[in-house]
């Protein structure tokens, strides 16, 4: 069993890492946790908040190509309870370059909005309290 104290890791490949770490630290409000370079060939940055379980990692493996997302439904989802918390951030998201773009799945349009990265990926704001 995983223990409530562990934190968790997203991580996944870009070809445009400075853009894509800039647009999440400023789209999502994160703050830059940490970089390295030349890890093996890798570069990264990662984000996320100090005080929570969660951070985001991209990372570049020089003299490769990823591209885009596989596919449309490669998501990233935030729940928010204030109306006026996720009106901001679906504003900051805009204003860092995010696409607003219509949902693979139209679930995330009832109560949110679907934001493309440069990379195709995509991250939905939901607005309602995530229940169990």
């Amino acid at each position: 069993m995983i223990p409530e104290t562990a934190k968790m890791r997203v991580a996944r490949p870009t070809d445009n890492l400075d853009a894509i770490t800039e647009m999440y630290v400023n789209g999502l409000g994160f703050k830059l946790l940490g970089t390295f370079e030349g890890h093996n060939g890798f570069d990264g940055s990662i984000i996320g908040h100090e005080n929570h379980n969660y951070h985001l990692e991209f990372t570049h493996h020089k003299g490769t190509t990823v591209g885009t997302a596989p596919t449309q439904d490669n998501l990233l989802v935030f729940y928010f309870s204030e109306d006026s918390v996720w009106e901001k951030c679906c504003t900051q998201m805009v204003q860092a370059g995010f696409k607003v773009v219509t949902s693979y799945n139209d679930y995330w349009d009832v109560v949110g909005k679907t934001f493309e990265d440069l990379d195709g990926y995509r991250v939905v704001l939901q607005n309602r309290e995530w229940n169990t």
